[in-house]
Formats: structure tokens, sequence, C-alpha cells
């Protein structure tokens, strides 16, 4: 069985991009590859995060993985934090990736693009995709799914394992990323040029997992839409419906062409209205199970059994690692 890996930042509440993105495709991923998941609260530090409340967001989007149909029994969910392995690795891939390598990731860039003299931007910011590499590289994936903005972390992974397998002898598989045909990169619901973000300042363009029902079925019917009244998927010309499309033929199963036969001659207004109640009915279901979760003790025990066998995995690799580089004295 092929091995699928990736992470999620516990920063900010889960929004439904999230959720289409990353989380709901788990569940169908789950019956075919070997599924490693881990919360890469790690990679939060990047930024201040208010303890309390990085506390709160870390159990809910555990949480909210479980309650949108993760199975513990065949899924490996850990904490990034309670395998140390990742930071370990990080220190030793770090040191093989270049400045220039790092400086030209797009969230560094973007940070120094906003900071004409780079003061305000944490080293973290600069140095996070070495840890990128050894979240990836320890596990030796087939896979790891990732939005189209996203790709180039995989990218960089597979450059570093290439650059230490010449190095050292074949150390670590090479891993492809897995980009989704639909959903991959969910866009704002008022800006429908750029993607729907937890930062959102006004949060009308957001839809969060845990929001009441009727506050998410608004922001469907005040949704953006484009010029004109047909329905068709059109990213360039018509962003607006094609996003709501993207979003409904998730959520509902149904293709694209699917929904544009089913709604070709009619208006926005019935269009979003549906959309409106199978986002509904899918939150709904989503919020009763995440409330069982969040009443008992679960989580704990399955972020113990999680990180375990994931350390098992983990010091394996890493043991390897340091025999080949000679860091230790271990044959």
């Amino acid at each position: 069985m092929k091995r699928m890996l990736s992470g999620i930042k516990p920063t900010g509440r889960v929004t439904l991009g999230n959720y289409i993105g990353a989380i709901k495709p788990f569940v169908s991923f789950q019956d075919d590859y070997e599924m490693i998941i881990f919360i890469a609260n790690l990679h939060s530090m990047t930024i201040y995060q208010e303890p309390k409340v990085l506390r709160q967001n870390t159990k809910d989007l555990i949480a909210l993985y479980l309650a949108a149909g993760l199975d513990p029994e065949r899924v490996t969910l850990f904490l990034q934090s309670d395998v140390m392995e990742h930071a370990q690795l990080g220190w030793y891939l770090g040191c093989m990736v270049t400045m220039g390598e790092l400086s030209r990731m797009t969230q560094y860039k973007d940070k120094a693009a906003k900071s004409k003299k780079n003061e305000g931007i944490g080293a973290g910011i600069f140095n996070y995709p070495s840890l990128m590499n050894a979240d990836i590289l320890l596990y030796d994936p087939d896979y790891v799914p990732v939005g189209e903005d996203q790709k180039q972390h995989v990218e960089l992974a597979r450059d570093i394992a290439d650059r230490f397998n010449k190095r050292y002898s074949d150390t670590f598989k090479l891993p492809e990323p897995l980009i989704p045909r639909v959903g991959g990169r969910v866009m704002d619901l008022q800006d429908p040029t750029r993607k729907m973000s937890k930062s959102d300042d006004t949060s009308k363009g957001c839809i969060y997992i845990l929001d009441p029902i009727n506050v998410s079925k608004k922001k469907i019917m005040s949704a953006k839409t484009d010029s004109g009244s047909e329905i068709y998927f059109d990213p360039e010309n018509k962003p607006g419906i094609s996003n709501l499309l993207e979003i409904y033929s998730i959520l509902s199963g149904k293709t694209i062409k699917e929904l544009e036969e089913q709604y070709k001659g009619m208006g926005y207004g019935a269009f979003k209205k549906d959309l409106a109640e199978v986002l509904g009915a899918e939150l709904q279901k989503i919020q009763d199970r995440y409330n069982e979760l969040m009443s008992g003790h679960v989580i704990d025990d399955i972020l113990n059994e999680g990180a375990q066998k994931a350390q098992r995995m983990a010091r394996k690799k890493l043991a390897k690692v340091e025999r080949k580089i000679g860091i230790t004295i271990k044959k």
C-alpha cells in the first residue's frame, strides 16, 4: 500500500478551505493509502501564538479531523511536537539547504516584500522549510497532498532528499506532490481572486467550520458572483461562480458538469440557496460529532497511540541518517 503524509498548522480557526482542501480528502484517501497525518504545532511557532488560543486551536483541529471521519485505526494521527525526531532531522537537513533556496520560498518572499529591512521577520519564517523537509522525509511517503501554492515545499524536499542520497547513498524516498483537481484552493467568498484565509480581516469571505450554521449559510448567500446569470465553470472570467461550483461539487459529490446541467437556465439565487443547504447539512454533521469528542478523553488516547507509532518509524529513519553522516560513532 502506498503511503501518504500531510501536516496542518493549528493557527487560527479551521475554515471551509482547510476542510475541503485538506481534511475531507483524507477521509476518502484512508481506504486506499497508509495515511500519516500530524498537527504541525512546531511550525506554528514562526509567529507569536497566544498559548491558551494555540492549545484550543490544536484540540479543535484534532477533533475536527476525527469528526470529519478520519479513523485512528487506519490513520496515524499525532502532534508534531510529540515526535522530536522532526526537529532533530530538521537541523541536519537545514545544514544541507542553501540560503538561496530558502529565500525563494513563497512565505519568506511575501514577508520580506512587506518589510524593507526584514527587521520584523523571525528567523523561523526563513528556516521553516528545513523542518518541513524533515517532516516529509522522515516517513518515506509516496505522496504529499498539497495545494498548487504549496507545491514548492514538496519540490524542495525532493531536491534535498536527492542531494542527501547522492552524498551519502540512498536514504530517502523522493515524494510526489498530489494536487487535487477540484477544491484544492477554495477562494474568498467576497474576493474570489484570492485564497480563503483565516486571517481575513472582516471574515465575511471566510467560512469557519465551527461557526453557527445560519452564519455560514448567510455568507454563501451573500457571496460575490459575476456579471450575467449563467452558471458555468470559468475561473478566469467567472471566478465567483466557479469558486462556488467547486465548493458545491466537493460537498455534494456531484461533478461540476452535473451541476452546470442541473442549474442550466437558472439564476444565482436558486443555486446559492441550494448550496447553502448542502453546506449547512455538512457542517451540522461535523459539529455534532465534534461536540461528542470534546466532551470525552478519547483525543488524548488517540494522540498518544499515534505518537508512539510515528516515533517508531521516525527513530529508525533518524538512526539511519546519523550513521551515514557520522554524527554517531556507532556503525
